[in-house]
């Protein structure tokens, strides 16, 4: 675990500078935590099994993966791919899509105990289905 000094009142930019400073795992760790803190204060009353399935369902793809996944993704279009990166696109490909499917399934479940459908549910939550689709 990382530490950072900073002083007890400090203005936004200066914890922001304190967030940089973080490695990698801790700053994913960070957003995970303060994304779970933006959903309790815009809803604190949501039972616990939906600020679960909401927690998770915002759970990001990890950083290292993304960048990758998007490096490759760059080279596949620029058509300078080797063999060996294309089966490691391929092996990327297949886990991001596990996790966005995870994502779906955790969405769904919270639409079933709010009995809406999953379209309302992602147009409650301002979720867009992406243009690729």
């Amino acid at each position: 675990m990382s530490f950072v000094s900073v002083q007890a009142q400090l203005p936004i930019e200066e914890l922001l500078q304190a967030v940089g400073q973080l490695s990698k795992t801790d700053l994913e760790r960070f957003v995970q935590q303060a994304l779970m803190l933006r959903a309790q204060r815009q809803a604190p009353s949501l039972p616990r099994a939906e600020a679960e399935l909401l927690q998770k369902a915002n759970q990001s793809i990890p950083a290292e993966i993304q960048h990758r996944y998007d490096a490759l993704i760059a080279k596949r279009k620029a058509e300078t791919l080797t063999p060996e990166e294309y089966a490691e696109l391929l092996r990327l490909t297949a886990r991001v899509e596990n996790l966005v499917a995870q994502r779906v399934t955790y969405l769904t479940e919270l639409a079933q105990l709010r009995h809406i459908t999953l379209s309302e549910l992602m147009r409650q939550l301002g979720i867009r289905v992406p243009d690729y689709v």
